[in-house]
């Protein structure tokens, strides 16, 4: 299992040896460095490897903290812990190109929004009588056949819309610029310019999306 963090930057385009155009999403990373690893057999009682990224100036960090002098710290589960060692670096070059991944962020936040726009709902009529009730979501209790006349756990409503954990996978590396720390993954990622997001390598088919 290999993984990074990175920022997302833009969106662009990028053709293959075939001439086929896609579009990828571009990415920013330092190295990230393994900050710590634990195992089965120590104190924490499972293997893991927590890496750091972003580095952090240590004027704002707790002295206790100087050693972790990072603006972001991740665990990642995994088997092979054996693999990595305190101080070890990870960068864009960890993935090949073709390689599958899945992508980890946190989605735009879009405020309080109506359920029109929060779950597609068609809304009414857009007919005679309709003065306020075009983009209204409807009745929401019902007879004793629905819930027993009261409002079902879990009905959509309005509210607040994005800033949610998203996953996607069946995503892949288009680009690798090592130098430029750059990594250009397919499709679109969640979140807003400049977020963190996560890159993991996952065979098509074993992540989600959600």
């Amino acid at each position: 299992m290999k993984f990074i963090l990175a920022r997302k930057d833009r969106m662009t385009q990028i053709f293959d040896e075939k001439g086929v155009v896609h579009a990828g999403t571009v990415l920013k990373a330092d190295p990230s460095v393994v900050t710590q690893v634990k195992t089965v057999d120590g104190k924490d009682g499972y293997a893991a490897v927590q890496i750091g990224f972003d580095k952090q100036t240590e004027k704002r960090l707790a002295k206790a903290q100087h050693s972790k002098a990072f603006k972001v710290l991740k665990e990642f589960r995994i088997d092979n812990v054996a693999d990595y060692t305190v101080g070890g670096e990870a960068g864009v070059d960890t993935f090949a190109v073709g390689e599958a991944v899945r992508v980890s962020g946190t989605s735009k936040g879009r405020g309080f929004a109506g359920v029109v726009k929060r779950y597609n709902f068609k809304g009414g009529r857009r007919s005679h009588g309709q003065k306020h009730s075009e983009r209204e979501r409807g009745s929401s209790g019902g007879g004793p056949g629905r819930a027993g006349g009261r409002v079902a756990l879990g009905m959509r409503m309005a509210g607040r819309m994005g800033s949610e954990r998203v996953t996607v996978d069946g995503l892949k590396v288009l680009h690798v610029d090592a130098k430029a720390g750059e990594i250009i993954i397919s499709g679109a990622i969640p979140g807003a310019r400049g977020s963190l997001v996560e890159v993991v390598s996952a065979p098509l088919g074993q992540g989600k999306k959600k």
